[in-house]
C-alpha cells in the first residue's frame, strides 16, 4: 500500500511540472551578468559551473579489496607463524609451503563476507525461504529413503528422525547444494585475507590440515561453502573432527558422499550437545502484565537460557503448554508480516542454536521439522 501511494505521489509531481512548463509558451528574459557592467535584460542564458562532484566514501568491501596484499599466502606475514606450529604438530615444512602455495585467494568470498545486509530479516522473511512446499516434500522423500537410518540415529542418539532431516534440509537441500569451493581457498582466503575473523579461519585452516591427515584425504580435492563448511550436514573443520561419525563402520568418516554417515553425524552432534529426548522445543505464551523490552533475547548472548519458568511466570509471562518450573527458557518475540509472535524458547531450541547461533534459524529448522513430520505421516510413514 505504501508503495502505491508514494508513486502516486511522484506520478503527481511530475505532471505539475509538466503543466507548469507546458504554459511558458513563449522565451522569457533571463539576467545577463557581465563584468564591471550593471546587469541588464537579455536574452542569453548564464551558463553556471557544474559543482566538482564529491569522492564518496569506499564501502567496508572496497576497503577490504583494497587491503589484500596479493601474491602467495607463503609470502604473508602471518605464515611463518602458520609454519612453525603446524610444525610442531609433525607436519612437514614442505608440505605446509605447498598449502599456502596451492592455496588460491578468492575475491568472491570477500566480496560475499563482506557485503552489508541489504535488510534485515524478520521472521516472516526468513520463514519464507526454509519453509515452503518443494523443501517438505523433498524432506518427506529423504526421510522414505533413509527411513532405516533415521530411526536407527533417533533409537541411539535420542534425535528425532525429523529434526535431522530438517537441519540436512535448512543446510544443504537434502545434499544438493553443498558448496563449491574448494575448502583449503575459502579457509586461507578468510584466514589471511578477511582481518575481522583472521583469528577464527586460521584456526579453521589448521583444522582441515589435521582433518586430511587423519582421514588420509588430498587437501585440494574436498569442497563446501565459501567460509569452508562441508557435506551434507555443512560441517566445518573443528566440528566434522569433533562430531563427524563413522556410522556404517565402514571405516571412514564420509560426510560428503555418504547419507548415513550425514545423518548419524547430525545426531551425534545434538546429541554431544546435550539435547533432551522427549522435551518440547518451543511454548507459545501469553501475558498477563506489561512486558519490559528487555526481557526478549537479543543477539547470540541473548540465546542462552537464564531464567526458570517459575521467574517468567512470576513476571506475568503464561506458557501454553504444562512446563517443569524448574526449566529455563528464553523470550522471544517474532515478526511475521504485520503481526507479533511470542514464544519461550526452550532447551532444546537453544541445543539447535549451537548449530547455528540465530533464533531465526533455530526456529525455521524446528517449523520445517513439524511440516516434514506432519506430511511424511500423512504418506503412510511410520512415527
Amino acid at each position: 500500500m505504501a508503495v502505491i501511494a508514494m508513486s502516486a505521489l511522484v506520478a503527481g509531481c511530475s505532471a505539475t511540472v509538466e503543466k507548469s512548463e507546458g504554459a511558458r509558451t513563449q522565451r522569457q528574459p533571463v539576467v545577463e551578468v557581465k563584468q564591471g557592467r550593471k546587469p541588464k535584460v537579455g536574452t542569453e542564458t548564464v551558463k553556471a559551473k557544474a559543482p566538482k562532484p564529491q569522492a564518496s566514501k569506499p564501502t567496508p568491501q572496497e576497503k577490504l579489496l583494497a587491503s589484500v596484499r596479493g601474491g602467495s599466502y607463503l609470502d604473508y606475514p602471518q605464515a611463518q607463524a602458520f609454519i612453525a606450529e603446524m610444525k610442531g604438530e609433525g607436519f612437514e615444512e614442505a608440505y605446509l609451503k605447498q598449502v599456502l602455495t596451492e592455496a588460491k585467494r578468492q575475491t568472491s568470498i570477500l566480496k560475499a563476507i563482506s557485503r552489508p545486509a541489504e535488510r534485515r530479516l524478520t521472521w516472516g522473511g526468513y520463514r519464507k525461504i526454509f519453509i515452503e512446499p518443494k523443501r517438505i516434500k523433498q524432506g518427506v522423500k529423504f526421510w522414505q529413503e533413509n527411513r532405516d537410518v533415521l530411526a536407527k540415529a533417533e533409537q541411539e542418539y535420542g534425535v528425532p528422525a525429523e529434526i535431522i532431516v530438517a537441519i540436512i534440509g535448512v543446510e544443504t537441500r537434502y545434499g544438493r547444494i553443498t558448496g563449491s569451493y574448494r575448502v583449503v581457498d575459502a579457509l586461507a582466503t578468510l584466514g589471511f585475507d578477511y582481518p575481522r575473523r583472521s583469528k577464527f579461519f586460521l584456526g579453521q585452516l589448521k583444522e582441515y590440515l589435521r582433518l586430511v591427515r587423519e582421514e588420509q584425504l588430498d587437501f585440494t580435492s574436498l569442497k563446501g561453502s565459501y567460509a569452508g563448511a562441508m557435506g551434507y550436514g555443512q560441517f566445518i573443520p573443528s566440528s566434522y573432527r569433533n562430531f563427524a561419525i563413522d556410522f556404517d563402520k565402514d571405516g571412514k568418516r564420509d560426510i560428503w558422499n555418504n547419507k548415513t554417515d550425514a545423518i548419524g553425524s547430525v545426531a551425534n552432534y545434538f546429541a554431544e550437545h546435550k539435547w533432551k529426548p522427549g522435551e518440547p522445543v518451543i511454548s507459545a505464551v501469553s501475558f498477563n502484565k506489561a512486558v519490559d523490552e528487555s526481557w526478549y533475547s537479543v543477539g547470540r548472548k541473548g540465546l542462552i537460557p537464564k531464567n526458570t519458568l517459575a521467574e517468567w511466570i512470576a513476571r506475568g509471562v503464561e506458557p501454553q503448554l504444562a512446563l517443569s518450573p524448574q526449566d529455563k527458557a528464553i523470550l522471544m518475540r517474532l515478526e511475521i508480516d504485520d503481526d507479533k509472535q511470542y514464544w519461550l524458547g526452550l532447551h532444546n531450541f537453544y541445543v539447535i542454536t549451537r548449530y547455528n547461533h540465530s533464533k531465526l534459524y533455530a526456529m525455521a529448522v524446528y517449523r520445517l521439522s513439524q511440516q516434514i513430520k506432519e506430511a511424511y505421516l500423512s504418506a503412510g510413514g511410520q512415527g
